[in-house]
């Protein structure tokens, strides 16, 4: 399978998966156009992280149709995608979906829950007595992810500034939530290190200059245990995470002034700003959302739904990033990103 981006239209009649190939020097290429059987919400600025995720071994590509409350499987083949199942989300307005293994769980934002499922032989099959509440109505959710070791699922929660967390049984259903106040105001994407440290942006609402990030201890029973307080990268509207492979260095884009920060993730899981303005799109309106990191760790895509394009960067072993191009179009509506 060919190195490629994933990103999703958000169509309100005909959602689709825009893929595009990778070349060695980072540059994207139309790879094709697939429909996913769904329907987005056809607005702009799809209000999540994880939207279009793949599996670990690169074999599956999830996507959640926010519009007509379903899940969507593609197989990922040499010559692109193929779509292999769909199933309804276990709620309403799917935002953000994880996979681990043949475990996948869909967030749901206007229910508000999570809900599980079996992904075998390329079919989705719901967990029965899955579905979990988060800690309140108005939790206004905006990531799920599964820890490294697929033991626990986190979830984060603007409405109530809060991080929820649920161990996985044996039966891949959740227990839970137990939720801790996050540290700083509208916590929103997240990454975790290969050792199970928590990143977590921290949009604090949208205040001018209040961006910021935080980190977490996760323990082998979900519990959260807080690493760094609310570290400020001096930007505004922060929202997405990623990660670099060797789990040194966090990039989270920055909303209001399209520019990506970097933070040095140190040995204890804590957080230092490394650099406020690793990366920018060069002009400084908003719009910069939805990242990845490459597979093979030495990209960094984002989304610039306002723009319609996606930059790339390419990652230095020193956390710099020199600027790799930018590609499209995308329509505005655009969201999700995912990268092999």
């Amino acid at each position: 399978m060919s190195p490629a981006v994933y990103v999703q239209t958000n169509n309100a009649t005909d959602n689709e998966v825009i893929a595009f190939s990778r070349a060695a020097d980072g540059a994207l290429a139309p790879l094709g156009r697939y429909a996913t059987g769904g329907r987005g919400t056809g607005l702009p600025h799809l209000a999540s992280a994880g939207s279009v995720v793949l599996s670990a071994d690169g074999r599956w590509l999830l996507v959640v149709n926010a519009g007509s409350n379903e899940l969507s499987l593609f197989a990922v083949q040499p010559d692109g995608l193929r779509l292999a199942d769909r199933a309804g989300s276990g709620g309403s307005k799917p935002t953000s979906v994880a996979v681990s293994g043949a475990l996948v769980y869909v967030l749901n934002n206007g229910t508000p829950n999570i809900s599980g499922f079996d992904l075998t032989d390329g079919k989705l099959t719901t967990l029965t007595d899955s579905a979990r509440p988060l800690s309140s109505a108005d939790a206004d959710p905006a990531q799920i992810s599964f820890t490294p070791d697929g033991g626990t699922l986190i979830v984060t929660e603007r409405g109530t500034n809060s991080i929820s967390s649920y161990v996985v049984d044996q039966r891949g259903c959740a227990q839970g939530p137990a939720t801790i106040k996050s540290s700083g105001q509208t916590p929103y994407g997240f990454g975790l290190t290969k050792d199970g440290s928590l990143i977590v942006s921290e949009a604090f609402g949208g205040a001018i200059g209040a961006a910021a990030a935080s980190s977490y201890a996760v323990s082998g029973t979900g519990e959260l245990t807080m690493m760094s307080g609310s570290v400020g990268d001096t930007r505004s509207e922060v929202c997405w995470v990623a990660l670099t492979n060797d789990n040194r260095f966090a990039y989270v884009t920055n909303f209001g002034d399209a520019t990506v920060s970097c933070y040095e993730i140190t040995a204890d899981g804590s957080l230092k700003l490394h650099d406020p303005v690793a990366g920018s799109t060069g002009h400084g309106r908003k719009g910069l959302r939805d990242e990845a990191i490459s597979g093979d760790g030495r990209y960094l895509y984002a989304i610039e739904a306002d723009a319609q394009k996606l930059y790339g960067w390419a990652v230095g072993h020193d956390g710099h990033l020199t600027p790799a191009g930018e590609f499209g179009p995308v329509p505005g509506t655009v969201a999700g990103l995912a990268a092999s």
